[in-house]
């Protein structure tokens, strides 16, 4: 099996770059953020002609998510509240940013992490408050029995120095970088969930975002913050985690790029 996570900056702009890969790449499933299109407007024809399953949730111009999957879905939760409830999620599902399902066993749940803007500000704190319900909303999803879990997506936090192109000090204050953020994450993972990239590959300099500015990606001054998390038996089963660079390469990319995990069969 194989899962894919891509910040397309636009479904509509980048239809043509994401059909072209999926075309190539043929993973089973593809969780995208950032598609910026209410559900009647998304471009489903050119994805579901290759056989796509297309699952959705997004508003217009911002944020949004989707999943593609070969196989349908057994189910599909949208939002923090489908699972804790609307009177434990409040403001934080306003924001199209959550979608998961259950594909072939494996429940995969698709994120697009608030970027957070400045330090210290209003949108700083509402990224700290969304991490702390996503560990609720993760220990739920545990606690109902889903015992073969992906969690991926767009983070928006660089999990350690390795991943991004010049270290940052705390007195910095460089968003997605702050202990904080990356205390909250940890957080998260502490349920029992890891970084499937770091199964493989130890190295720095491995970016998945690079800035349009500045020539960043000829020159690889990126960040790593898209990342795909497995419980212990599909870390166990995963064969590869890669970060695929020729979308990034191609004419008005998205500022992402794919990062795909290889599974064999969980043991049951």
């Amino acid at each position: 099996m194989k899962i894919a996570t891509w910040n397309v900056n636009s479904i509509r702009t980048r239809q043509e770059i994401v059909r072209d890969w999926l075309e190539a790449s043929a993973v089973d499933v593809l969780c995208l953020q950032e598609t910026k299109v209410v559900d009647a407007d998304f471009p489903r024809e050119p994805f579901e002609s290759l056989g796509y399953n297309l699952y959705i949730s997004g508003q217009k111009a911002y944020n949004g998510v989707a999943i593609f999957s070969r196989s349908p879905a057994t189910q599909i939760d949208i939002g923090f509240r489908s699972i804790l409830g609307a009177s434990a999620v409040t403001d934080l599902d306003e924001q199209k940013r959550v979608i998961s399902g259950v594909f072939d066993g494996v429940r995969v749940v698709n994120l697009y992490v608030p970027n957070g803007s400045d330090y210290d500000s209003d949108k700083y704190h509402y990224k700290l408050r969304w991490l702390e319900k996503l560990r609720d909303y993760i220990e739920r999803l545990l606690a109902e029995g889903n015992q073969h879990v992906c969690m991926c997506g767009d983070f928006n936090i660089a999990p350690d120095d390795r991943d991004i192109h010049t270290p940052k000090t705390p007195e910095d204050k460089v968003v997605g970088t702050m202990p904080a953020e990356r205390d909250a994450l940890n957080a998260v993972l502490k349920l029992d969930l890891a970084d499937a990239f770091r199964k493989f590959e130890s190295a720095g300099d491995i970016f998945s975002w690079w800035d349009y500015r500045a020539a960043s990606f000829r020159r690889n001054r990126g960040w790593r913050i898209d990342h795909l998390y497995l419980t212990p038996d599909l870390y166990d089963a995963a064969t590869a985690c890669t970060i695929d660079v020729e979308p990034r390469r191609r004419p008005k990319p998205s500022d992402h790029t794919p990062v795909i995990v290889e599974l064999d069969a969980p043991s049951a």
